[in-house]
């Protein structure tokens, strides 16, 4: 899909200089990766203290079948 975006010059000069990428497109991709990447971290800590566990769960017991 073919995107025509306004992005601050400066910062596309900064991201290929700290990226090392050869390409504004490259850069771009990089950026939006690591923007899902980190968005679902945050997700997943969200979950933190909510999850309740089984304590007659036995992982060493599961591992030891395999």
């Amino acid at each position: 899909m073919a995107t025509n975006l306004a992005i601050n010059d400066d910062l596309i000069k900064e991201a290929l200089l700290l990226g090392q990428q050869k390409t504004k497109k490259a850069v771009v991709n990089e950026a939006l990766t690591e923007y899902i990447q980190r968005r679902k971290q945050i997700e997943i800590l969200k979950l933190f203290g909510k999850i309740d566990y089984a304590t007659s769960y036995d992982y060493k017991k599961q591992r030891a079948e395999k």
